[in-house]
């Protein structure tokens, strides 16, 4: 069975120009995930499944020194279908992709 977390979390743009938006998975659940994915080629990056409200797609996930957690992007496609914007929280699914 592949791990699965539910969590709630605020979707933000960095403080350059913007191009992506983030969402940040929890503490808690970051440190859980790190330790499943261990040591892992492109930058630490994690594969996961993810659903937004009626909206699922695959993603990875990217550990942040700033947050000290993994972010979430959350594409323009996936916020423009679920009618979402920057600030809003979000019940976030997601499950990691065992590789």
């Amino acid at each position: 069975m592949e791990p699965a977390y539910t969590f709630s979390s605020e979707l933000w743009e960095p403080p350059v120009e913007p191009a992506w938006v983030f969402a940040t998975v929890p503490a808690q659940e970051s440190d859980e995930i790190s330790e499943l994915a261990g040591n892992r080629p492109g930058f630490g990056s994690v594969r996961v499944e993810v659903t937004i409200g009626a909206t699922s797609w695959k993603t990875s996930l990217f550990p942040s020194k700033q947050a000290q957690a993994y972010v979430l992007p959350v594409k323009r496609a996936v916020r423009e279908a679920e009618g979402l914007d920057i600030g809003d929280v979000v019940t976030i699914s997601l499950v990691v992709v065992q590789e």
